[in-house]
């Protein structure tokens, strides 16, 4: 920063510090153009807020609320909407929400991701002018949606597959494939050649897994 002349905001600057398993917290600070910068227990980065436990828990929660939010708006006006208004509506302001960066939620238990979950039934409801307890499986086959955690498997194989294609390793894009389910060399999705068939195939694969 010294020799290109950039200029630290250090009102936006945050100090998170990650520990390792089992290491424990630590309570420091630093000191940068004589300014104190004080540890935090989250920041937020581009829409996503990251907690020193990288449990996401307060991100997950951010979401959820926003996309409720939305959800309510929604339904006071669906009497006036169409079931394909209303589908456009919930997947601009509600799904693309759950999506974003959801390959970072890779790895959390099924109790995390729980609220997300909920909020995409509720969606699906929304769309089909269900009530509150209607069993939500055929209603998210019938919109082509993957559930939750299933997209977040998606999407972390999607970014695994094009790092393996872009180090061109056949032993890194073998290892994706393997991942995917299974190792039958019958499944499809394996003998992908491009990002587009890879993409086509895998929510193919996992739709059938999750709702056949």
């Amino acid at each position: 920063m010294s020799t290109h002349h950039p200029k630290l905001n250090l009102g936006k600057t945050e100090l998170l510090f990650l520990p390792a398993k089992g290491s424990p917290m630590i309570d420091a600070s630093i000191t940068v153009e004589g300014s104190i910068v004080s540890l935090s227990q989250s920041a937020r980065s581009l829409g996503v807020t990251l907690d020193n436990q990288l449990c996401f828990s307060s991100h997950i929660a951010a979401i959820s609320r926003t996309c409720r939010f939305s959800l309510h708006n929604i339904r006071r006006i669906r009497p006036f909407l169409t079931q394909e208004a209303t589908q456009l509506l919930v997947q601009a302001l509600v799904i693309s929400r759950l999506d974003y960066c959801n390959s970072l939620l890779a790895g959390l238990p099924a109790c995390a991701i729980k609220p997300l979950q909920l909020v995409q039934n509720a969606a699906a409801r929304l769309v089909f002018n269900q009530p509150k307890f209607t069993h939500v499986t055929p209603l998210l086959s019938s919109l082509h949606w993957l559930p939750i955690a299933a997209h977040i498997r998606f999407k972390s194989l999607v970014l695994a597959f094009q790092a393996a294609r872009a180090a061109h390793s056949r032993s890194r894009l073998f290892s994706v494939l393997v991942l995917v389910g299974g190792t039958t060399s019958r499944n499809p999705v394996r003998t992908a050649e491009s990002l587009p068939i890879f993409r086509k195939r895998l929510k193919t694969h996992l739709f059938r897994l999750h709702y056949h």
